[in-house]
């Protein structure tokens, strides 16, 4: 090879060299957001709709690398136990939240800030919630599947039900598992409250047990008093019976005696 025809290839072999680092940046580029997610998490494409799927990935709690550009999330099938704070946040655009089948006993006030505009369904059906506090829906829009948790039905449950949409046929999956009424148990709740205000009884029962609770210090003080002028009672039956039993010059000596000492 001549010189002249090194100088020719230079060029060439550093166009070809600039290409090849080129494509490899930019599969690098490609794949790494892959490699960022969960293991058993991928994303896709549903109906138009941008979809991210964790179904029975073996997570224990909500993936942090979730593309926030994504419309409908599963993370069905999963261990989650609860639900953070801004668990959802990164997520403006989310329509469809599915979180059944999960071991979810406890939920976060907030859990669900920053959905409140476009999510239109969430899934909560098959969990471990007993109770969970209005708030923590506060300003959710979204149909909600509350179905096959082991409920106790009470008022905070009441208020529960009245502050979420129910997502269409999951109302008779909401059944007592435990109830401050042991006949309400293994019953739909919403038939119950069509005929029981919950938040009226836990009101009347309270205010009962207030009136107990008052009756009860009332009568201590009754027994107290009426023991105390009794126990007064019977020594100064004592103490007359006593002076009584002294002979009489005695008795009047000792009669002086506590009246000086009175004096």
């Amino acid at each position: 090879m001549t010189a002249a025809q090194g100088v020719l290839l230079h060029p060439i072999t550093m166009g070809l060299l600039l290409q090849r680092l080129f494509l490899l940046l930019l599969l690098g580029s490609c794949l790494h957001p892959a490699a960022a997610f969960p293991k058993g998490c991928y994303p896709s494409e549903e109906e138009g709709l941008k979809t991210f799927r964790c179904s029975n990935a073996q997570l224990t709690e909500v993936p942090r690398d979730i593309p926030n550009d994504t419309n409908k999330l599963y993370l069905d099938f999963n261990q989650i136990p609860f639900l953070p704070r801004d668990a959802f946040r990164d997520l403006p655009l989310l329509l469809e939240l599915d979180l059944s089948h999960n071991a979810i006993a406890r939920i976060e006030s907030g859990a669900f800030q920053g959905l409140a505009e476009h999510l239109h369904s969430l899934d909560l059906s098959s969990n471990r919630l007993v109770s969970v506090s209005k708030d923590s829906f506060s300003n959710l829009k979204a149909k909600v599947n509350l179905s096959n948790n082991p409920w106790l039905c009470d008022c905070r449950l009441q208020e529960l039900i009245r502050a979420v949409e129910l997502a269409p046929d999951s109302s008779a999956g909401i059944v007592c598992d435990s109830s401050t009424q042991e006949e309400h148990v293994g019953k739909a709740f919403l038939q119950l409250i069509s005929d029981t205000d919950f938040c009226n009884v836990y009101k009347k029962t309270t205010d009962i047990a207030m009136l107990v609770t008052m009756f009860g210090w009332f009568a201590m003080v009754i027994s107290y008093l009426v023991y105390y002028v009794r126990q007064n009672q019977e020594d100064a039956r004592r103490h007359l019976e006593y002076l009584k039993s002294l002979p009489s010059k005695q008795r009047r000596s000792e009669e002086s005696s506590t009246i000086s000492t009175v004096v």
